[in-house]
């Protein structure tokens, strides 16, 4: 788009009109227009589509098509060739009166009228559309926070294992086989039949907000797969018993290497794991399909697995945000230890 933009308001050319296209992929196109009034200065005409051209990333994001249109130029972009190659634009109507001075010609009336009903009409068109996508994407979004937690859990209902199943993995819970405390209750090694390590956390049956955390956690990590997150297997609600079931991180987490094995973080491993804990925190708020702020990040949530790269865990405390939004208002207060994540992150990063 940028490039047709240039191409149109080149002043030498002077028609204020220019089409390019580019491969999205080996099989489809983008097409691309810019357009303004021929009696624009280029100046003006560049200024009018630059604009034009920067209300595309937060009007049309989800579209496969769309245009801008303004009574000074319009753009649009398809992918499908809309366009006529050998099309230009109308030449600026003639000052010249041909009926003298019985008043303004009809041709110049028309020339005149008619852009502004066309232009009208479209601009009336292109609002319906940006406000009906705008609230269909909230709709879309909004659902994951407004369906109750049960029907929540149903939607990933094919990742549900037996609880014996589990039991024997995990030698029924045994104290050989834990590897992990956290509020939520225990955690530990299991073993699947078919060999496959995993890890279990157990729910607390005393934990009073451990049932709102566990509901949240698969909901939301049943949908994201991403490298630098913690990978949700299955999980079992049976009975009193609730579980969730991980893929194995056989290097515990970061604090531990902080505080235990502080030797063994050289600088090179220390920046690949800041590098990969911000590009998890970056999938959750930008590149995912759910917008999430995971609100309990600290050094004991980032496990690290055999190559000693970061994954973000422990998402019970996570919210969902709407597309749009930027801010929410919580009731509930949260308490980490602020002097050990200052010093864990300070020692990370040799602050």
């Amino acid at each position: 788009m940028n490039k047709a933009v240039v191409q149109a308001t080149n002043k030498f050319s002077g028609k204020k009109f220019a089409t390019k296209d580019a491969d999205l992929t080996t099989s489809v196109k983008l097409y691309t227009l810019a357009q303004c009034r021929p009696d624009l200065s280029s100046e003006d005409c560049h200024f009018c589509l630059s604009n034009a051209t920067s209300m595309l990333p937060t009007c049309c994001e989800y579209t496969q098509g769309a245009r801008v249109i303004s009574s000074s130029c319009n753009i649009r972009y398809e992918i499908y060739h809309f366009y006529n190659a050998t099309t230009v634009p109308a030449p600026a109507p003639s000052p010249t009166n041909k009926q003298g001075n019985r008043g303004i010609s009809r041709q110049v009336i028309i020339a005149i009228v008619v852009p502004i009903v066309v232009v009208s009409l479209v601009v009336l068109l292109v609002g319906l559309r940006f406000l009906t996508g705008r609230t269909m994407k909230k709709k879309q979004y909004g659902s994951i926070k407004e369906r109750n937690e049960e029907d929540e859990i149903s939607t990933v209902e094919s990742l549900q294992y037996e609880l014996n199943t589990i039991d024997l993995a995990t030698t029924s819970f045994s104290a050989d086989n834990k590897i992990g405390v956290g509020g939520f209750g225990d955690v530990y090694k299991g073993i699947l039949p078919n060999g496959r390590e995993i890890a279990v956390k157990r729910l607390s049956k005393c934990s009073a907000q451990g049932a709102k955390e566990f509901k949240n956690e698969i909901v939301i990590v049943a949908k994201l797969q991403y490298k630098n997150l913690t990978r949700l297997l299955e999980f079992c609600l049976e009975g009193e018993e609730k579980i969730l079931i991980y893929e194995f991180v056989p290097n515990k987490s970061l604090d531990h290497f902080l505080f235990e094995k502080q030797q063994l973080l050289d600088w090179s491993r220390r920046y690949r794991i800041i590098e990969g804990i911000a590009k998890g925190m970056l999938y959750l708020h930008e590149d995912s399909l759910l917008k999430i702020v995971h609100h309990d990040l600290k050094a004991s949530n980032i496990l690290l697995d055999g190559d000693m790269n970061p994954k973000i865990s422990d998402l019970g405390m996570a919210r969902i945000f709407n597309v749009d939004q930027s801010r929410e208002n919580t009731i509930r207060i949260i308490w980490l230890h602020g002097s050990r994540v200052r010093i864990a992150w300070s020692i990370l990063c040799k602050v």
